[in-house]
């Protein structure tokens, strides 16, 4: 089993590299051709390859592995999990599954490596697996209980590894001694990242009695239905060195030959980036189920991700190695920008707080060697420049572009037809060596929503609604494309397509994408200053065909969606507002985040916060609203409109741009069990921002429940005094 070591010099953590011996599997037909494409790109102008990188060992991990060790089952009973780790080892029957106990299902990041945790960056992360775990109320597992269990393999049901793409969950559950994870299915981005750092994964649960056995277990049954260049990494032990055995002409790229046919939007974006058999961009067409590799148009990071992968970068490619084509690459501080403002003193005294500020100065140092632009903090005031994903949507990304990010809310600049998606710090820094990703190119599902909807309903409720169906939340839309469509996506604007491509995330959706139109082509004119003409000019062709091919389609009428919250645990506990048997105080409430901090959602916090003045009312006096902008170009908006005057005479509290409370790092966290938050943010997993009871909803909705003390819907009082006349 290959295994990333990390040891600290006085720079930080590196990455030390084992690779077991193996001769390699293809050097025969259909290697050369399409090797040969790839080692001209690599000694190309424009591809600045690594001499050491050409000349280095790298050969494949054996074909047959023995995992010596206990298995850990992740049941939602916690009195199970304190037994195992106390030594015990759970009978499974492998044969019948009703006889076992239940298996926690949607076990997110959050939960496996708590955000605070994550300022880690070395083999530490490896005492700190499933300290989030929520099983009812408890949370069983204590730090370093894991690694000192000798386990090899964890279990768990359905959605494993959903929410963020922080690749340090897998890490830390890899330092902890666990080289296998089985689960009933498993998020896109956390699997990838498992498959990028060598860590084994099925859903096969026969393989449980194998490792319990000793035996010796073929390679095979965990690569078994991958696709050709997924099995290979797994043989190579990991992208990294796959991709040095892809430049030294050792693997196999199958070539993508798929015929000209009717094409979903998506397929036609990764048509126009997936490299060919000569190591050109672009083919004729794709279909779902084709490999390769696609040349991203921007790849962006932050601080919760480049030091990581830059230190990955320096110890395997070389301290003085430069990335390829730096003006690609963007690096943004906005994560952490107000945590010494919520921080416990508990983690204080652990050097969490150093640590984070260590992130800060390690990406901040990279930038500045490599020539990487860098949205920092604010020189003259607390805060940042802006979310990654306020400011990509605002600056850079146009329509028809293939974006990779080290965030699962990526997706958000698919709002102007651009296929955006998440990765994890390896493929970050694989692609800052060769400029490209990995892809399978996904299926889509088209979810067309119709009709007109309701004043006070919003895209947040269209997609807290989408999540709430049965064919999401059982898994069946893991890794696909949503492209959203029908006469009530039309009319919403780009801000409001943003909340639903962003929270495809949410969906465990490969990305989300709306088709580029006229309210983009505006975007673009009115937001960037572009040339009406060129905007026009780069959405052309940008729809799917009539005669696409789709995974499924959803249909839903906009007449019938009203303001809708997700009840505490997930943002699949979709629920109207109405149907709430009682009312529901709330004691803090918070707009903001990448998901709700939009210019078009500031409109919706001033439109009820002025309606609330108007009538003798501010917020609740048990209740604390926090208002915190996306980006800098929205609060001048706010600035403009007059916004912030009415925000601060109605009792909300201000907050310049950060990620903030939706990463538990800033103003509007909960802090005790029994709270009561309302958010208009992305998520609400257990602890995700704090320890209390998070309800999710629109602006609207939480800014009308700011105001009156417990959750409500808005309705604006020109339509109350109608129905009262």
């Amino acid at each position: 089993m290959v295994k990333d070591l990390v040891k600290h010099t006085g720079e930080g953590a590196y990455i030390n590299r084992r690779v077991v011996p193996r001769p390699p599997r293809y050097n025969n037909q259909g290697l050369a051709d399409s090797a040969h494409g790839l080692f001209q790109i690599l000694r190309s102008d424009r591809f600045n390859v690594i001499n050491s990188l050409l000349e280095r060992k790298i050969e494949k991990r054996p074909d047959k592995v023995r995992l010596q060790g206990r298995i850990l089952f992740l049941t939602e009973d916690p009195e199970l999990i304190k037994r195992q780790l106390a030594g015990e080892d759970l009978p499974w029957d492998t044969k019948n599954s009703a006889n076992n106990p239940k298996l926690r299902d949607d076990i997110s990041t959050d939960e496996i490596t708590p955000a605070h945790y994550c300022f880690y960056f070395d083999e530490t992360l490896g005492e700190i697996p499933y300290l989030g775990l929520k099983c009812g109320n408890v949370t069983p597992i204590g730090r370093g209980e894991v690694k000192r269990g000798g386990f090899v393999c964890a279990v768990s049901g359905k959605r494993r590894g959903k929410g963020s793409s922080r690749e340090q969950s897998p890490y830390a559950e890899m330092c902890a001694g666990i080289k296998v994870v089985i689960a009933e299915n498993i998020e896109r981005i956390y699997k990838q990242n498992c498959q990028n750092l060598g860590v084994l994964t099925s859903t096969d649960f026969s393989l449980i009695d194998k490792i319990r056995g000793g035996e010796e277990i073929p390679l095979a049954e965990f690569t078994a239905g991958e696709d050709e260049i997924t099995r290979q990494v797994i043989e190579y032990g990991g992208l990294f060195p796959f991709n040095v055995a892809r430049m030294q002409k050792k693997v196999f790229l199958p070539p993508v030959k798929t015929p000209k046919h009717p094409m979903t939007l998506a397929e036609k974006i990764f048509a126009r980036h997936m490299l060919n058999e000569k190591g050109e961009v672009g083919v004729a067409a794709v279909k779902a189920g084709d490999t390769g590799f696609a040349q991203a148009d921007l790849r962006f990071s932050h601080e919760y991700v480049t030091p990581m992968a830059a230190i990955f970068f320096e110890r395997y490619v070389g301290k003085d190695a430069k990335v390829n084509d730096a003006s690609s690459i963007i690096f943004f501080r906005d994560h952490l920008t107000f945590l010494d403002e919520v921080i416990s003193e508990e983690k204080k005294k652990l050097g969490l707080l150093d640590l984070a500020t260590q992130l800060k100065l390690k990406q901040q140092d990279f930038a500045a060697k490599q020539g990487i632009k860098l949205h920092g903090e604010l020189k003259d005031r607390k805060g940042s420049e802006g979310i990654c994903h306020s400011i990509v949507l605002e600056s850079y990304a146009l329509p028809g572009q293939l974006n990779i990010g080290s965030d699962s809310h990526t997706p958000h600049v698919g709002a102007i037809g651009c296929v955006a998606f998440g990765i994890g710090t390896t493929d970050v820094f694989n692609s800052w060596i060769t400029k490209d990703v990995r892809v399978k190119v996904p299926e889509s599902v088209r979810i067309v929503i119709r009709g007109t909807k309701h004043e006070n309903v919003t895209a947040k409720d269209f997609i807290l609604k989408i999540l709430s169906l049965d064919y999401v939340r059982s898994g069946k839309a893991l890794a696909k494309v949503m492209e959203y469509a029908g006469e009530a996506i039309e009319e919403l604007s780009v801000d409001e397509r943003a909340t639903m491509t962003n929270m495809a995330a949410e969906i465990g959706g490969f990305t989300g994408i709306v088709a580029p139109d006229k309210k983009a082509v505006e975007f673009l004119v009115e937001r960037r200053g572009m040339n009406r003409k060129k905007a026009e000019g780069m959405i052309e062709g940008l729809y799917s065909d009539p005669d696409a091919q789709y995974a499924h389609v959803i249909e839903l009428d906009a007449a019938e969606i009203t303001p809708m919250v997700a009840t505490p645990g997930d943002p699949g506990n979709g629920k109207y507002v109405r149907e709430l048997n009682t009312p529901v105080p709330v004691e803090i409430a918070y707009g903001g985040t990448c998901t709700a901090g939009k210019n078009e959602d500031m409109d919706m916090y001033a439109a009820v916060l002025s309606d609330a003045l108007k009538h003798g009312k501010r917020v609740a006096d048990s209740v604390k609203f926090y208002i915190q902008f996306g980006s800098q170009e929205t609060r001048e908006y706010c600035l403009r409109k007059g916004y912030i005057d009415v925000f601060q005479k109605a009792g909300a509290h201000v907050i310049e741009p950060s990620c903030g409370a939706c990463i538990n790092a800033g103003p509007g966290v909960s802090t005790r069990p029994d709270q009561v938050v309302i958010s208009a943010q992305n998520r609400n997993f257990p602890g995700r921002s704090g320890p209390g009871q998070m309800y999710l909803a629109s602006p609207f909705t939480v800014a009308a429940s700011a105001v009156a003390g417990y959750i409500v819907e808005f309705e604006p009082s020109e339509k109350r005094e109608l129905v009262g006349a």
